[in-house]
């Protein structure tokens, strides 16, 4: 993260001043101590790691990470066990899940940390160094929930390249990686949050709805889509620069943007990028990162009613702490959000 730090400052700072607790669900993973090991010397967030406490602190002696100061929690010997049996079945209670049903489900560091979350006795959980995707959000949905107002939780990128003035140029793409084929009204939701997660980064959002068109030049249901989503994410939130279908051409060159859409706002300084579908997300994302040498942070899940977030299994401790910071400062967000609703 050394090259992008700036981008992470105002975030660490807030965090300083109101630090968080966060839950590690692979406690013992060496990437992980890694990045508990610099987030406790930096003194901004405390990790709390899950797993067997002699295995957590063998693993933390072996690789030479020091730990002091981080909570270590054992799912096999909490203190409060029966408490989150409790609660566990009582949010589970359409499943009809059972005291020993619970304890068993409860045993896997997944969701006995999305309830430490639940709990209140963390704020927030970042998961996925050996769990799958669908293994860290499945227990997030069912015990954490989506925040009012939010039809789904979808996620984000976010795109960090320093550039010859010395400012980062960050952008924000979504959804790469979590809803396939969405409809118009969770286009209009995933532009919305995207958005406001950028904002966290210093981005001050221009959002273009991609397609294979702009502004009709091109025909189809496809196009339809993005259109209809543009304008109803505009109705949700008349304060933002929102518009489209559009070519990304068309939304990222100002040469372009004269020739094809020489009146539109967004237009050739789009900054905020809504893909139709999983398949160009993803490609997008990666084109940015491989080829255009963007960093890139994410996915950023959103709409939860608390931040929970996905590493990739084949994530490194840089990757590890530099989302915990963000999973930490999207907090304030979320509850920010719950207080005006």
């Amino acid at each position: 993260m050394d090259r992008n730090m700036q981008g992470f400052g105002m975030m660490i700072k807030k965090l300083k001043k109101d630090p968080k607790k966060i839950v590690f669900t692979e406690g013992s993973d060496p990437r992980i101590l890694e990045a508990a090991s610099r987030l406790l010397a930096s003194n901004f967030l405390t990790p709390i790691l899950i797993g067997n406490r002699a295995e957590v602190e063998d693993a933390a002696e072996e690789y030479g990470y020091n730990i002091r100061g981080g909570v270590i929690i054992d799912p096999e010997d909490y203190d409060d066990i029966d408490k989150m049996v409790e609660l566990f079945c009582e949010l589970r209670k359409s499943k009809n899940i059972q005291p020993d049903e619970a304890r068993r489900i409860l045993a896997q560091g997944n969701y006995f940390g999305t309830m430490l979350v639940k709990m209140g006795v963390a704020d927030c959980l970042l998961g996925g160094a050996t769990y799958t995707t669908a293994d860290t959000i499945r227990p997030a949905l069912q015990l954490i929930k989506t925040r009012p107002g939010h039809s789904i939780v979808s996620s984000c990128f976010i795109l960090v390249r320093p550039s010859a003035t010395g400012e980062n140029e960050v952008l924000a793409m979504a959804d790469c990686a979590i809803n396939i084929c969405p409809t118009e009204d969770e286009l209009a939701d995933i532009a919305i949050v995207t958005a406001d997660c950028g904002q966290l980064f210093g981005i001050d959002p221009k959002i273009a709805f991609l397609s294979y068109s702009t502004m009709g030049s091109g025909k189809g249901d496809d196009v339809d889509k993005m259109r209809n989503a543009a304008a109803k994410a505009k109705a949700k939130r008349p304060d933002l620069p929102i518009s489209g279908e559009m070519q990304f051409d068309a939304a990222v060159s100002p040469r372009v943007a004269r020739t094809k859409c020489p009146d539109d706002e967004v237009a050739g300084h789009a900054n905020v990028f809504v893909f139709p579908d999983i398949n160009a997300g993803n490609i997008g994302y990666k084109i940015a990162q491989r080829l255009g040498n963007f960093d890139a942070y994410g996915p950023i899940l959103m709409g939860l009613n608390s931040p929970i977030n996905d590493l990739s299994r084949g994530c490194n401790a840089d990757e590890a702490y530099s989302m915990a910071i963000i999973t930490a400062a999207l907090v304030g967000e979320a509850k920010a959000e719950q207080l005006l609703k």
